[in-house]
């Protein structure tokens, strides 16, 4: 019987058919590792149990769906397709669609996103703007068919309906939300007369709320000259807008309780501060008055000018001080001086002279220390204390003791 033999590409080729016809999509669940994003977008990871891994796949324009960041350690359910990659020589699974394992895409996004975005510091209260304790114009960026709209017009015009409200129409869920509520934002601050924004919606699940947890809206926030008042959904809601906004609301109705404040309640302040105020200004008349009268019968204030003499009389032993110090010194120098001249007075020659001495030079001046110096016929000039005279050496004679 004559044996078949395959090329490489013929056995792969075959083997990739039987494969791929045996196995249609499925679903695997595993722990992520070797997890890489090439440079094209695509997505290049190994799915793997405590046993076996498989090579897997995710090409970009499904990638791009993904609400969370895979990375290596995280278990994950994926749906896919096996396919044979021939050029390799082995088998891989071609990733459609990928959610974390025990733990909802969304809550997991949610959670990736709030940790990156606190790391950098958008929560930190340093950047909450405090709000207009008195806006004269409030722009609202919410959906314009909303219960929420409705609520936040109701309360702004009950509690001061001279408050100047600007709608800004936006979706608030579906694709492209997020987009139009960062765009809103921005036209906002451009806009340029408004005090405060309020921006939200009404109730509803996390999927309905995931516009504003999206990053490209808390960046928006962030970057808002115009202090920002979060409303998204009900008390229970959180959402990353809430963290970054300058101020959270438990709902829509409450952000506009937040940003006016309720006219019966400031008219309620000032009569009350219009009956105390003169009372007040009474009793701290009073005060002054009593304090006044008090530095007025103080004795510094009775004999200002003794605080002048005492003054001039500290001057005045200052001014005896300085003059016996100067005194002082000045005795002191002359009396050194009178020892250096009686010093260099007993050092001068003519007292030396006056005593019977002379001083002998020969020739060109110089002194005769001894006799060795002077010569049979040297002629020498003598000078005594008064006068002076020349000679000639006609003999020499010896030293003591020669």
């Amino acid at each position: 019987m004559e044996q078949r033999v395959y090329t490489v590409s013929n056995l792969t080729r075959q083997v990739k058919e039987i494969l791929e016809q045996s196995f249609p999509r499925i679903w695997l669940e595993g722990e992520i590792s070797n997890f890489k994003r090439h440079s094209s977008g695509h997505l290049y990871l190994t799915i793997k149990d405590a046993e076996s891994q498989v090579r897997c796949a995710m090409w970009r324009f499904k990638a791009n769906s993904l609400v969370f960041q895979p990375a290596d350690g995280m278990q994950v359910l994926v749906e896919g397709d096996v396919q044979v990659y021939e050029k390799g020589g082995y088998y891989q699974l071609i990733i459609q669609q990928m959610q974390p394992a025990g733990v909802g895409a969304l809550q997991l996004a949610f959670e990736q996103l709030k940790r990156k975005l606190h790391a950098e510091g958008l929560f930190d209260s340093i950047h909450k703007k405090p709000l207009s304790p008195f806006p004269e114009a409030i722009g609202v960026i919410t959906s314009p068919t909303g219960a929420a709209l409705r609520d936040i017009i109701s309360v702004i015009r009950r509690r001061q309906p001279g408050v100047k409200i600007v709608v800004i129409p936006v979706r608030v869920q579906g694709k492209g939300a997020a987009n139009e509520i960062a765009d809103a934002i921005s036209d906002a601050n451009r806009y340029g007369e408004l005090d405060v924004l309020i921006v939200g919606r009404g109730g509803g699940s996390l999927e309905d709320l995931w516009a504003f947890n999206e990053e490209i809206v808390a960046r928006a926030i962030h970057a808002s000259a115009l202090p920002i008042i979060s409303a998204v959904g009900h008390e229970v809601d959180f959402s990353i807008a809430d963290f970054v906004a300058d101020q959270r609301a438990p709902t829509p109705s409450a952000a506009a309780e937040i940003a006016v404040r309720d006219r019966q309640e400031l008219a309620s302040q000032l009569n009350y501060w219009r009956e105390k105020l003169p009372g007040a200004l009474t009793h701290r008349i009073g005060y002054l008055q009593e304090k006044i009268q008090s530095i007025y019968n103080g004795y510094a204030f009775r004999q200002p000018q003794d605080k002048i003499y005492q003054q001039l009389q500290y001057l005045d032993d200052m001014q005896r001080q300085l003059t016996r110090s100067v005194d002082h010194k000045l005795t002191l120098r002359q009396n050194q001086l009178e020892h250096f001249r009686q010093h260099l007075d007993g050092m001068n020659p003519q007292h030396v002279l006056k005593r019977g001495y002379s001083i002998v030079t020969k020739g060109g001046g110089g002194i005769v220390r001894d006799s060795k110096d002077l010569e049979i016929g040297d002629r020498i000039n003598v000078q005594l204390a008064n006068s002076q005279f020349d000679a000639q050496v006609l003999t020499k004679g010896k030293k003591d003791g020669e």
